[in-house]
């Protein structure tokens, strides 16, 4: 993987002035961010997948539902197999099935009820969210690059191995490396998430400081519950699978913490199969 990423090093520059250039327009006003009638926040990343997004976006869906807001989730819908705005939920059943919306966004209204869209154009997605379910909140699930539409809170999260990783290849800018944008961008965020997930705490390195001194952080963890059958709908204690040999089967963009836990919960995780992000299972995955 380090060697194909060596080999498109050289396109680096390339997509970097595209997107100095393009964030340079948008700086200067040239390209206008849009306002819409509702409270919009944000919650984007720096890189192209496994900060932990999902659960920010549905920890902070179920917060402001708590606190009284008619929120909503807007997502551009990845992997979905449809174009166009589509309500995917009014808050109280889901419209759209999961090949038409993506699994991102069916997920995160399946976990909070509340109402959710996909629109590849946010500002005009949005437009049409609101008019549809009235709330006067929106979520942007992914937005921190889509700057067309202006956001009353900008939200970054950061996955703290990331951060800490002595690959620094993995810190170089798209095609050769994670990151869709400097950490320079940073700038534009009011307020970053730094999430360590099932890891111990570590502090920023040195070279990357500097991005963060300025700005109001946030760490984040997470915590082992408990496990699930979700066919028969039933929870079973962690000690239960202690020492229990498994098969570990995995479908997202960084699953280091996903072994990482199951390993500290002490369950033997020498079998796995590990696949693509947003992997489309079908029958023959499963009689392997």
């Amino acid at each position: 993987m380090n060697l194909f990423r060596k080999i498109l090093f050289p396109l680096v520059p390339v997509y970097s002035i595209i997107i100095n250039v393009r964030n340079w327009l948008f700086d200067k006003n040239i390209f206008k961010a849009n306002k819409v009638s509702a409270k919009v926040i944000s919650i984007g990343n720096l890189t192209v997948g496994g900060s932990g997004k999902t659960p920010a976006v549905i920890y902070l869906l179920n917060l402001l539902k708590k606190e009284g807001w008619k929120v909503g989730v807007l997502s551009r819908g990845y992997g979905r197999k449809t174009k166009g705005y589509l309500l995917v939920s009014d808050g109280k059943k889901i419209l759209t099935p999961v090949d038409d919306c993506g699994d991102e966004i069916y997920l995160t209204v399946s976990e909070c009820m509340v109402p959710g869209a996909v629109s590849e154009n946010r500002f005009e997605g949005a437009k049409k969210f609101i008019d549809d379910t009235k709330i006067n909140m929106i979520v942007l699930d992914d937005a921190f690059q889509h700057r067309w539409i202006k956001r009353d809170i900008d939200l970054v999260i950061c996955e703290q191995k990331f951060l800490t990783d002595k690959n620094n290849l993995m810190r170089t800018l798209l095609p050769a490396g994670n990151m869709r944008e400097p950490f320079k961008s940073l700038n534009r965020a009011d307020a970053i998430i730094i999430n360590r997930k099932f890891s111990e705490a570590e502090e920023i390195p040195g070279e990357l400081k500097n991005y963060f001194e300025s700005k109001k952080i946030f760490h984040a963890k997470y915590k082992t519950i408990n496990f699930v059958d979700v066919i028969k709908n039933t929870e079973y204690a962690v000690e239960e699978f202690t020492g229990q040999k498994s098969l570990l089967v995995s479908g997202i963009a960084n699953p280091y913490s996903f072994v990482n836990v199951l390993s500290q919960s002490k369950v033997d995780t020498q079998n796995k199969i590990i696949f693509r992000d947003h992997k489309d299972y079908f029958v023959l995955c499963i009689n392997f």
